[in-house]
């Protein structure tokens, strides 16, 4: 019986066992990548990583992580030359010895002795389900042709293109306004991963079926030809919209319009009524189109209509189609003869400011006739003055540059029909705290609310009751390029970079009035969605930060820089923000905010080479990863706040009230996450007990529960996993041997609340001694009277140096401490008081660069030196 029981475990023991392989990875991309990692979880051993070349000193994602790894790699520009495999390029790959050749994502081509070599030979991923679509443009043509379904293949290499036996196949829906981007985003690219492993796996378990292809399918065209794409408009609108999003972003869809090759990117079929707009003829239309404020209406022969976001001109240049008319120079309105008479009148005034101009044509541009931030200052007075008092505002004059387009804007403003579009905005709405708070949830890129590009959504959850605020999109790859171009566009072309400074001040100014006039809703909004209190969120999370934006809005027309760090602390918090920035007048793409996670969304910031600052906060581990990738990406500058353990010194001689209530602040303040909290509190001997019993003594008075109500001390954790970590945090703590004076525990309520912590007897080498809780656990540790260098050596035994804080009545005891104190913040009789004009940074791994004051603007600036000789 038992030899029985010992043998059926065992069994079950080596079923468990997974059969390994040696592996060849033939490819590149951020495909290749995940591939490579996920197979590297699995146990399997990568022998040898073949790439492609570095480009303009880049090495390929996969390259990147494989050379951390210690993976040999490979980068050859070619494997064959006229047809015929390099020798020396093939023993290559031979000395690895692989057992399989996984390819994930490969755009050269492998002679057939490499693709045979291996003892299970090699299998290909591929983006259809084959054989319906076979060839490079296999997913585009399953968008052009109309499938309900998509999906990928992974089969075995043969001798030709991707004929061989399928391995295996998984499928998805499409979407009626997929684009190659959605589904590959949604689909193609996660679960080919999963499938890429899963299918190593059945080889090396020797389960792998090889399911001969049949004949049928092969879409072979290829639409890599941009003389390919142009739009049969004589089809059902269907038909056309799969056209347009079968090619887009390459090599992008095309009509005539006007006259003009115009490309069309973002289709959709248009649902209900078709909107009010204003007629444009395009070639081979049935009808046409209309530009309306959805975009570019188009009519297919059915008479059914789809609608277009973008149009790309031959010169490169993409406008929403919406603002066709108004970015097209050569369309220009009828005027009346009242019109043509102000039009003149506005001639004269740009005479009179750009003198040195001969002519005012169509085509003179105000600032590259030498215009300055003055003149624009007098154009619009003059204007005012002159032209039946039409107020613009200086912006506007940034944005219509030439004197065509000038004139444009100005008759549009008269008319009354160049009002700026209605911010659209899904709300989810919520009555608490005695008012209704409308929350945005979705992303804000380029001045609009709008899904991620995959449709992608995460709960935001209340940590007060644990109960879901509401579903927030959840960003991909896709939306943080959208964004960075966004970014991009705005600063390069946009009118925030033409902008005066002084009018730049004047919005980030008009931005802290409106956020002190939400400052309610925003402090309730945050206290939903992260669990501080109140009062807190009131005075400090929102409070600060309306007095950070007056301080930066100041600096603008002293400095020559044209960004302004801010701080996001929430989900809905910052999108409620993004909203308050339109009602101030921010340009559209100056902020751009991106809900997700930081393993793609933060990850993809990093890499990247559009992003040439990049700021974060967090823990020290990822910020070592982003220093890496900021790197590598295109050496971006960056600045870090990151983990602290925070050492606060209490000497006997302190004011032994304000130690006790300062030393909590240090520790429990917004439930103990907080970057600077005091990590470590050092307590001199012949005070230690006493200050032990009146901290416990003011725990007991702490009232805990919902953090909306205004008599609250202590609410609930950001979120579930960290309740959970604090609680094994504290249990390390007991097993180590420290002493456990109150708290450590989930309090017994609905919520994510833990109980306000204290340790004693903490020795240096415990973890608690070493490592952050970010919650409400005070560790204390006792230190010999009188001994100062002593207790300095153990507060700075810590590779972290982010604050820090001394409490003493010997001012000069103080500053002798402050002094040797290894940190960017030493707080002296006092904790937590920062200030926006103070500098804020870390020393050590806690980071580098400052948050606040004058020196966190040189971490936005660069400087230029000029050299002239006359």
């Amino acid at each position: 019986s038992l030899w029985i029981d010992c043998f059926k475990k065992k069994k079950k023991k080596m079923k468990r066992l997974k059969f390994l392989l040696k592996l060849a990875l033939i490819g590149q991309s951020l495909f290749g990548q995940e591939v490579y990692t996920n197979l590297r979880k699995q146990g399997h051993k990568v022998v040898g990583v073949f790439t492609v070349p570095d480009k303009d000193g880049k090495a390929d994602p996969l390259a990147v992580v494989a050379e951390k790894d210690g993976t040999p790699v490979f980068k050859f520009p070619r494997w064959r030359v006229k047809g015929k495999p390099i020798p020396e390029v093939v023993e290559a790959y031979k000395a690895v010895g692989a057992e399989l050749n996984v390819m994930p994502f490969c755009s050269q081509f492998i002679p057939m002795n490499v693709i045979d070599f291996p003892k299970h030979g090699s299998i290909i991923y591929h983006p259809s389900i084959l054989p319906r679509h076979r060839g490079a443009s296999a997913i585009n043509w399953t968008l052009i042709e109309g499938d309900k379904k998509a999906g990928f293949s992974i089969f075995w290499a043969d001798d030709g293109l991707d004929t061989g036996p399928i391995l295996l196949q998984q499928e998805c829906p499409v979407e009626p306004n997929d684009t190659v981007d959605t589904l590959y985003n949604r689909f193609l690219f996660p679960e080919g991963i999963k499938a890429m492993v899963e299918a190593v796996q059945l080889i090396a378990d020797g389960k792998a079926p090889k399911i001969p292809q049949s004949e049928e399918g092969a879409s072979y065209e290829g639409i890599q030809k941009k003389s390919n794409a142009k739009v049969n408009m004589a089809q059902p609108a269907e038909v056309i919209h799969n056209w347009i999003r079968g090619h887009d972003k390459v090599p992008g869809a095309w009509v005539v319009i006007d006259g003009k090759p115009v490309t069309l990117y973002s289709s959709s079929m248009l649902s209900g009524s078709v909107p009010a707009g204003q007629p444009v003829e395009v070639e081979g239309a049935s009808q046409p189109g209309l530009i309306a404020k959805s975009g570019l209406i188009l009519f297919g022969s059915d008479g059914k209509a789809l609608q277009v976001k973008n149009l790309q001109f031959e010169d490169r240049n993409m406008i929403p189609a919406s603002k066709y008319f108004s970015s097209d120079e050569d369309a220009s309105l009828d005027l009346t003869d009242d019109e043509k008479e102000m039009a003149e009148k506005i001639r004269a005034i740009w005479k009179g400011i750009l003198s040195n101009v001969p002519v005012i044509d169509d085509t003179t541009d105000f600032f590259k006739s030498g215009a300055a931030s003055m003149d624009v200052v007098r154009l619009v007075e003059e204007v005012k003055q002159k032209c039946g008092g039409v107020q613009l505002q200086n912006e506007d004059v940034y944005m219509a540059t030439t004197f065509q387009s000038f004139i444009q804007m100005f008759v549009r403003r008269l008319r009354g029909e160049d009002q700026e579009e209605e911010l659209l905005i899904d709300y989810v709405t919520k009555d608490v705290n005695n008012m209704t708070v409308k929350m945005p949830h979705q992303c804000f890129i380029n001045g609009n609310f709008e899904d991620a590009e995959d449709g992608k959504t995460y709960n935001t959850v209340n940590p007060t009751d644990g109960s879901v605020i509401c579903k927030v999109s959840y960003a991909s790859v896709a939306d943080v390029d959208r964004a960075v171009s966004a970014a991009k566009e705005a600063f390069d072309n946009g009118p925030w970079g033409k902008m005066n400074p002084r009018d730049r001040g004047q919005l980030l100014y008009r931005l802290a009035d409106l956020m002190e006039e939400h400052q309610e809703e925003l402090a309730t909004i945050e206290t939903l969605d992260s669990g501080a209190v109140y009062t807190l969120a009131l005075k400090t999370h929102v409070g600060m930060s309306i007095q950070t934006f007056r301080y930066f809005a100041g600096w603008c027309d002293k400095i020559q820089g044209s960004t302004i760090p801010i701080n996001q602390v929430t989900p809905l918090t910052a999108l409620k923000f993004a909203e308050l920035t339109v009602k101030a007048g921010i340009p559209k793409g100056v902020i751009n905010i991106v809900p997700g996670s930081g393993g793609l969304v933060g990850q993809r910031m990093s890499d990247h080479p559009d992003i040439r600052k990049l700021g974060f906060t967090g823990s020290t581990p990822i910020g070592k990863q982003i220093m890496k990738s900021c790197a590598v990406s295109n050496l971006k500058k960056v600045s870090l706040e990151l983990g602290g353990k925070s050492p606060l010194i209490i000497f006997s001689d302190c004011d032994m009230d304000k130690a006790v209530r300062m030393g909590m602040s240090s520790v429990y303040f917004n439930k103990g996450e907080n970057c600077i909290a005091a990590g470590r509190l050092f307590v001199e001997e012949s005070i230690h007990d006493e200050y032990i019993r009146r901290v416990v003594e003011e725990i007991k008075k702490m009232k805990i529960g919902d953090p909306l109500d205004r008599s609250t001390d202590h609410g609930p954790q950001n979120h579930k996993a960290h309740l959970d970590k604090l609680v094994e945090y504290c249990e390390l703590g007991v097993k180590e041997g420290a002493t456990l004076v109150y708290g450590g525990r989930q309090v017994d309520r609905q919520g994510f609340f833990m109980e306000p912590t204290v340790f004693t007897d903490v020795e240096d080498h415990m973890f608690i001694a070493k490592e952050e809780s970010f919650g409400p656990v005070m560790v204390v540790s006792k230190f010999k009277d009188g001994d100062v260098d002593g207790v300095l050596s153990r507060a700075n035994n810590t590779e972290f140096g982010l604050a820090s804080g001394v409490f003493t009545r010997d001012i000069n005891k103080a500053m002798y401490v402050s002094e040797r104190l290894e940190a960017g913040t030493v707080f002296v009789n006092t904790y937590n008081k920062t200030d926006v004009a103070a500098p804020f940074g870390g020393f050590k791994q806690s980071g580098f660069g400052k948050d606040l004051g004058e020196e966190a603007l040189h971490e936005y600036l660069r400087t230029k030196a000029v050299t002239v000789e006359y």
